[in-house]
């Protein structure tokens, strides 16, 4: 079992509209609505890839029942959420059916109260007892420690699971002290953790602060990875327009179920960017379209640079 954890889940609305203007009122064409945040996402492309996958993180109010029906509907995906007193936040990405691009609007999350904290703590090691690998993903709602992923990246050490990582800023400076096995952030997101734009100084930099592999997105041009095993580069046969939302997080599922599987690096790249592809060229937020992973992944052009890290 391949366990998720999304700490500020969402639920996730699509609106594709014609052309989006500024200042103007927009007749939405088609909508979309699916359980999301960053580990929900994953769990999702987990299970289509046919893993077990059990998803947990704090949920609450009218919309948190809405993302637990939706979820429990899913094949493949056991619903473990912590229940909150407060509301789950919504997310609407606006797509312009023009230009293919996606215009982004994130509620922050209800406030976690340290009591609600703890108890969401006791079920995670309860979980992990069943895992084969944990994914700690997204950003974190009010009231949850900054630190709370280096909490929960050492748990998931001591109970021997492997952990990746995928936050942003202070939670994730924090969360690579505490050495997961792998961190997968963007070029922006690792520019901030070490100052460098340059992504193999800054994908090595990272590695030094405490992180086993790093595998940084850089956005069109695919992935670089740094790791104990070798240094890749992962990059798509073409360029792939649509909603990238979500692509990220398909890219942390190629990533861990690769891991599982005792795949090689540049086998478990190649999954990645071709999800990740994918994922911009489905219509909603958080799938893939399986027909281009199929064809991409084959084209995927994986390099090492060299041939120790």
């Amino acid at each position: 079992m391949i366990l998720t954890v999304t700490l500020n889940t969402a639920l996730d609305l699509t609106y594709q509209v014609p052309a989006l203007r500024p200042h103007a009122s927009h007749r939405v064409t088609d909508v979309r609505e699916r359980p999301g945040g960053k580990g929900l996402n994953v769990a999702r492309v987990l299970a289509a890839l046919g893993h077990e996958v059990t998803a947990t993180g704090f949920v609450g109010g009218p919309t948190g029942r809405v993302v637990q029906e939706e979820l429990t509907a899913m094949t493949g995906i056991v619903d473990a959420l912590v229940p909150v007193a407060g509301a789950t936040r919504r997310t609407v990405a606006v797509v312009d059916a023009r230009t293919g691009d996606t215009t982004q609007l994130n509620e922050p999350g209800p406030v976690i109260a340290p009591a609600e904290w703890s108890a969401f703590q006791e079920a995670y090691e309860g979980l992990l007892a069943g895992a084969d690998a944990v994914a700690l993903c997204g950003s974190l709602p009010p009231g949850v420690p900054v630190g709370a992923y280096a909490v929960l990246v050492r748990r998931a050490r001591a109970a021997g699971v492997p952990v990746l990582l995928d936050t942003s800023g202070e939670p994730l400076r924090r969360g690579v002290a505490a050495r997961p096995d792998i961190v997968k952030p963007n070029a922006t997101e690792l520019a901030e953790l070490t100052g460098s734009h340059e992504p193999l100084q800054a994908t090595r930099d990272a590695r030094r602060r405490g992180a086993h592999a790093v595998v940084a997105s850089l956005g069109a041009e695919g992935f670089l990875a740094v790791t104990p095993e070798g240094r890749w580069r992962a990059a798509p046969p073409r360029r792939v327009h649509g909603n990238p939302t979500g692509a990220g997080d398909s890219a942390v599922a190629g990533l861990l179920s690769g891991l599982v599987e005792r795949l090689p690096w540049p086998d478990r790249l190649s999954r990645a960017v071709a999800l990740s592809a994918a994922t911009v060229a489905a219509p909603a937020a958080g799938e893939f379209d399986r027909a281009a992973y199929e064809e991409l992944l084959g084209r995927i052009t994986v390099a090492a640079e060299i041939t120790a890290a």
